[in-house]
């Protein structure tokens, strides 16, 4: 291998969004750091099972409105 090319790979500290935390090796900041997960497997949909819908700016309102009357069976 070429000396100098290839990225830190050191230890850091993974924090989940419930708090809970484990240590992994990653090329990821500095040794030490602390990397905080907005979205992890015990709260995405994707793996909980759970689809939320999230009405931002009104869209699923004024698609209802526009399409509701259409009774989709």
């Amino acid at each position: 291998m070429k000396k100098d090319i290839h990225p830190d790979y050191h230890e850091i500290t993974i924090q989940m969004t419930d708090g809970s935390e484990f240590k992994t090796r990653s090329t990821y900041g500095a040794a030490g750091d602390t990397m905080r997960l907005e979205i992890d497997p015990k709260t995405h949909p994707a793996w909980t099972g759970e689809h939320r819908l999230v009405d931002s700016g009104g869209q699923v309102a004024k698609f209802n409105k526009r399409f509701g009357s259409f009774g989709l069976k």
